[in-house]
């Protein structure tokens, strides 16, 4: 019933069934205990859900591709292992808490050009230094007119497992399912150099749907206030 209401990810199930054991155990033991166990196995259910999204296909939207805060807007480089120029080009960061969706989907039509898995830290995801130290895994795509971005999942204080399904030589479409975070994270888009960021520090961003930049776009930066 709890899947027919919310989609739980095929890579979520394990995690359910160990808490449900785990939560039988308790019951059995201690009793009221048992019900801690219950509402744990509910909050991982609901970690691993997998709703679908409606994205915006024009040619040059580039969607979010992460549920959470846009917690930076800065220039920087990309990850090194990319091969790309060091060159600080825009980057957005959004970070995950444990009540996420941590499915993450491809920001724009693209293809694969290089995956580079590197190990790290595992420091808050919220921090700054967490794109340069922790764990992460990046993808480098070039988009149909030839530019490129890269996108970065980075491994957070609770997080202990990136999984990317993505291949080099892949062609990926916008909002398309490429991999998940488990248990608190952050995703990185760097978008190609002179393109003006569309949202928000403290903007909330839903993968597959919220519009990060337009490369065809000339709009200045946006500013926002909390009100």
């Amino acid at each position: 019933m709890f899947s027919f209401l919310v989609p739980i990810h095929r890579l979520g199930w394990p995690f359910v069934a160990l808490f449900a054991g785990v939560t039988l155990v308790l019951f059995w033991l201690l009793g009221w205990l048992g019900w801690v166990g219950v509402i744990l196995t509910l909050w991982c259910a609901y970690f691993f859900r997998d709703p679908d999204r409606t994205t915006p296909v024009r040619a040059g939207l580039v969607i979010s591709p992460a549920d959470g805060v846009v917690q930076l807007i800065e220039p920087a480089p990309p990850p090194p292992e990319l091969g790309l120029d060091s060159n600080p080009r825009p980057r957005i960061s959004i970070f995950m808490n444990v009540f996420d969706v941590h499915v993450n989907r491809m920001p724009i039509d693209a293809v694969v050009k290089r995956v580079a898995y590197r190990p790290g830290k595992f420091l808050n995801a919220s921090m700054d230094k967490a794109s340069v130290d922790n764990e992460r895994s990046s993808l480098w795509i070039e988009l149909e007119d030839g530019r490129d971005m890269a996108v970065v999942q980075i491994a957070g204080l609770v997080a202990r497992r990136i999984v990317n399904w993505a291949g080099e030589g892949d062609r990926l479409s916008a909002g398309t399912r490429f991999g998940m975070i488990r248990f608190g994270s952050r995703v990185d888009v760097y978008l190609p150099p002179g393109v003006t960021p569309l949202v928000a520090e403290g903007q909330r961003a839903i993968a597959g749907e919220t519009v990060l930049a337009d490369l065809l776009s000339t709009e200045a930066a946006r500013i926002a206030v909390v009100r």
